[in-house]
């Protein structure tokens, strides 16, 4: 908008009550407005057919690739499939401006017809008022030497006048009512434009880390698949090594779980951490840590872990604080969490989300039950695009200290959630 520049006015009659309203020379018709957002919901249905095409795509590829032609392409769809996002987001973005003018406009109306029925309620009193003489209507009317038709006449205005007076505040009411509605929604409209904002943001940055992940991986390889074989096969023999190390650590720990800290078991004491949920592996000894007991070294899956492609939203699972932030790849890349996220509830329990590719939460920052925190990812040791849930009775998890874990097998201090084994607990007690 121009600031304090309007060049003509809207003349806008509503419930039958005129309202004068500048017009700022760039505004829109609230027509027009319906209009373009009309035109932008049909841009949006169509972007959310192709996104959906892409999405089948990936979940078909599902899994670690096997070689470096599908690796590469796997990338280059997830990147185009941001792009599209990306297109979604900035639409989205329109649209809810557009809301928001929408919004403000129908704000001028109401406080106009609060206005309006202010000035009205206060010309009704003060006509009562201006009647009051200490002495009921019709006595004041003989005492005049009235007629008795004027005497009627009085009592039927006042009688008119009290009427008024209910319909007036009845309607002033009723609009301030829907003047506080209508800041409500001014208001969540604002804040899902700021969340849009924080999204568009962070699918740019996914964007840069899928080409650098396809551009790392060509450099890795040289382009060739004897050298992909060999990086895959020797992933697989690090997060062995690796889990075999943990395991060890983790025994070692003197912790003893208080169980009766720990909540009832039972539906919705927390809440699932992806807004579609698809378990692609469950709890302990799953067919997959049977069949691959060199990555979990025989002890079972700590957590369950959800479909979600790259840039899936993921949120807390319950009111708590942040306590741990990380990303395990920058001490030893390909292995346990990637970028992971851990959340002490009120209730006695820990939450820990890996394999992430945003982290939008802070160490000690307060989080609220199905607040974002993060964007999936396929950070760390990844088969494919998944979130990791774990759950560890809280007085058993601790992040290890800058210089607490030295890996033998990657040469490097790891900063990363640590607990003994009873203290996993299965996340499907509680969601």
């Amino acid at each position: 908008m121009h600031k304090n520049s309007f060049t003509k006015i809207f003349v806008v009659i509503f419930l039958g009550i005129i309202f004068i309203i500048p017009s700022f020379s760039n505004a829109q018709t609230a027509d027009e407005l319906r209009a373009n957002i009309s035109d932008i919901t049909n841009q949006l249905n169509t972007l959310d057919k192709e996104i959906k095409e892409y999405n089948t795509k990936i979940n078909q590829t599902q899994g670690e690739a096997k070689t470096l032609k599908q690796a590469l392409a796997n990338l280059e769809i997830q990147r185009i499939k941001l792009i599209k996002q990306i297109e979604k987001t900035n639409l989205q973005i329109k649209e809810t401006e557009k809301e928001i003018t929408k919004t403000a406009q129908v704000l001028v109306i109401t406080q106009g017809k609060i206005s309006f029925n202010s000035t009205a309620l206060e010309e009704t009193l003060r006509s009562l008022n201006l009647q009051e003489t200490g002495l009921p209507p019709f006595i004041s009317s003989l005492a005049k030497n009235g007629h008795f038709s004027d005497i009627l006449d009085q009592i039927e205005k006042s009688k008119n006048l009290t009427h008024a007076v209910d319909d007036q505040i009845r309607n002033l009411h009723n609009a301030k009512m829907d003047l506080e509605n209508t800041k409500r929604d001014y208001e969540d409209t604002k804040s899902i434009l700021v969340d849009l904002n924080s999204t568009l943001a962070d699918q740019k940055i996914l964007v840069d880390q899928t080409q650098e992940n396809k551009n790392k991986l060509l450099v890795e390889t040289k382009n060739k698949e004897s050298s992909y074989q060999v990086l895959l096969t020797e992933r697989k023999k690090k997060k062995g090594e690796l889990e075999a190390e943990m395991l060890d650590v983790e025994s070692k720990l003197k912790v003893i779980v208080d169980t009766s800290k720990l909540p009832s078991s039972g539906r919705g004491v927390l809440q699932y951490p992806v807004q579609n949920v698809n378990i692609t592996q469950y709890f302990g000894n799953t067919p997959f840590a049977s069949q691959n007991p060199q990555v979990y070294n025989g002890m079972g899956h700590n957590g369950v872990d959800f479909s979600a492609v790259i840039g899936t939203p993921i949120y807390s699972a319950g009111a708590g604080i942040v306590v741990g932030v990380g990303n395990t790849d920058t001490a030893c890349s390909g292995v346990s969490y990637g970028k992971w996220v851990l959340i002490r509830h009120n209730n006695g329990l820990t939450t820990l989300y890996g394999h992430l590719s945003v982290i939008n939460v802070s160490i000690g920052q307060t989080v609220s039950s199905r607040q974002r925190i993060a964007l999936s990812g396929n950070t760390g040791y990844s088969t494919g695009p998944h979130l990791h849930f774990t759950v560890y009775a809280s007085d058993s998890v601790h992040v290890s200290g800058p210089t607490e874990y030295r890996s033998k097998v990657c040469g490097t201090y790891l900063i990363m959630p640590l607990a003994p084994r009873a203290g996993y607990l299965n996340p499907l007690s509680y969601l």
